[in-house]
């Protein structure tokens, strides 16, 4: 509340100063605009500039006098003048929410007026504690905010270069390709390279930006002997469907098998030994793993429930594959809601990081105990059985932690080919879940209906959730940005929470309609206008005049004269 407080009488100084500076900003156009353009006389009666008394200037009939000598298209100059800045004013600021999502005017107090107006600086020795206090939640928030290469990630050219040559547009962006050519760097190369001329060659191709020379390097890497990494390249990015992938990453499998075996033995004898080996490894479980995608793709959906089940247990450190998330996509496919609840026992651990597979998979499997026979109307009268409290609770905390998710699984928003990389918590992390999984929720019966009617229920429990969560930490804010740098530009990035627009966009958009209407109010009815326009400047200034009367009872006439001269 303190907080809110403070942040309302930082906007309400920055609203008084912005009023001030844009009163003084338009009156400054109107004289502009009146001496040089219209033309219009403003010539005051000589009897306000006498010398007869400066006790004139603060009397009723001088204002009266003043007023008395504005002509009609003053008023019109005046308040279609007002109303052309604030619709300038109104679209650049709305520019520049639309760009950067936030308010120029008020980025501009809050960094520049602030501490002129008495503003509390946020380094200050007071909000010490506080800032310390948030360094943890802080720090999460940055973990949270990592790119993850994507688990199910498509094929590029069977896949993505398919619906490419289909629809004419990229589903693929530079940043996450290049994230794609960092992490094949890291998982295919090792320092010993340079050795064997066929993988000096495909180091060099994995840092090509064209796919049509890094098939090439492939194709003369090949040629020189044979290469697992080559044969993975092809598989990726040559071959136009998941049969001729699986193909080359078989021929892949055994020359990987051949290295893998020989550089086991040699580990131990030195640190260059044991980097190969590293790779070897890599090499090994990356194309084990793209075997399995390929069998569940081709409908062998138990060998590739097998090949996955062997490799989780023979390499069980390798976790930053997430093996597991594939495993599980199977298994919901053969419907083993057993096994699949076998998996989650594992990697449902408070100690593990989380995922959207993870969260929406328990929540899945809690709806379909009770999903079958819900209805609304029922739960409504006699409340919510034990069972449906664990269902909504689970998509309550699934929600929580990526509320992108339900839009789509609900088809309320479309979807597209998921990314190569995802941000866990962001729009990709939903899209690259909901692209594998919605058939698995329209399979339970009901289960979408539990689901839209509870999934919104989530933000009354979190309703300021950049500041603090219910069951994990608070929303990362950094989201939306990562997410236009992994998604498409033809896709619509979900938001999470909604941006409300900024107070000065309306209060510049009520400005300016308001100045509109006045200024085609007294184009059309001059005469009425200009009495009202009379009355209101004479109310406005009748407490000056009371208190310049007041200080002229009180200072000598004499000292007066002399201030005003001066």
């Amino acid at each position: 509340m303190a907080e809110s407080g403070a942040g309302f009488v930082e906007q309400l100084k920055s609203c008084i100063v912005w009023s001030w500076t844009y009163f003084w900003t338009v009156w400054f156009f109107v004289m502009l605009f009146l001496v040089y353009i219209l033309r219009v006389p403003l010539k005051i009666n000589d009897s306000l500039t006498s010398a007869s008394g400066p006790a004139m200037f603060g009397t009723e009939s001088s204002l009266s006098m003043f007023l008395n000598t504005l002509t009609p298209k003053f008023y019109v100059a005046l308040t279609g003048t007002s109303s052309l800045i604030s619709g300038l004013i109104l679209i650049f600021e709305w520019w520049y929410f639309r760009k950067y999502g936030t308010s120029f005017i008020e980025q501009v107090s809050v960094s520049h007026l602030r501490p002129l107006l008495g503003g509390v600086d946020n380094t200050s020795p007071t909000n010490s504690n506080t800032s310390n206090g948030e360094s943890d939640s802080n720090r999460q928030s940055v973990s949270e905010c990592k790119v993850w290469r994507n688990p199910l990630n498509l094929f590029r050219g069977a896949e993505y270069n398919r619906y490419t040559w289909v629809t004419g547009r990229e589903p693929l962006t530079y940043y996450d390709m290049n994230l794609s050519a960092q992490d094949h760097q890291t998982f295919f190369t090792c320092d010993s390279d340079h050795l064997r001329p066929a993988d000096a060659i495909m180091q060099k191709a994995w840092r090509e930006r064209n796919p049509q020379a890094r098939i090439s390097a492939a194709h003369e890497a090949l040629e020189l002997d044979d290469c697992a990494t080559a044969y993975i390249l092809l598989a990726e990015e040559e071959a136009t469907t998941i049969v001729e992938a699986e193909k080359l990453f078989k021929q892949a499998l055994k020359v990987g098998e051949g290295c893998y075996r020989r550089s086991q033995q040699l580990q131990n004898h030195g640190a260059q030994y044991e980097a190969q080996h590293r790779r070897d490894t890599n090499v090994l479980v990356y194309i084990k793993r793209r075997l399995a995608m390929c069998a569940r793709k081709l409908g062998r959906t138990r060998e590739a429930v097998k090949t996955m089940r062997d490799l989780m247990k023979e390499f069980p450190l390798l976790s930053m594959f997430n093996i597991h998330e594939n495993l599980l996509e199977a298994l919901l496919e053969l419907q083993a809601y057993a096994d699949v609840q076998a998996v989650l026992a594992k990697y449902d651990d408070i100690s593990l990081p989380k995922s959207a597979t993870i969260c929406y998979t328990a929540a899945l499997l809690k709806a379909r105990a009770v999903s079958d026979k819900f209805s609304p109307e029922a739960a409504s009268r006699r409340g919510l059985s034990t069972a449906e409290m664990n269902a909504v609770e689970a998509i309550h905390r699934a929600v929580e932690f990526n509320p992108h998710v339900p839009k789509y699984l609900l088809e309320m928003k479309s979807l597209i080919l998921p990314p190569e990389h995802i941000l866990k918590r962001g729009d990709s992390e939903a899209i690259a879940y909901a692209f594998f999984h919605l058939h698995h929720w329209k399979r339970v019966e009901g289960a979408l209906n539990l689901l839209h009617c509870t999934w919104e229920g989530t933000f009354r429990m979190i309703p300021y959730p950049l500041e603090k969560g219910h069951l994990f930490y608070p929303y990362p804010i950094c989201t939306e940005t990562a997410d236009r740098e992994l998604l498409p530009l033809f896709h619509e990035v979900s938001v999470y929470p909604k941006k409300e627009l900024p107070f000065f966009i309306l209060f510049t958009a009520g400005l300016c309609s308001f100045t509109a209407m006045l200024a085609l109010l007294t184009h059309q009815f001059p005469e009425l206008m200009g009495v009202f326009a009379k009355a209101f400047l004479s109310t406005l200034f009748a407490p000056l005049n009371f208190i310049m009367e007041k200080v002229e009872s009180i200072l000598p006439s004499s000292l007066w004269h002399q201030l005003t001269r001066i």
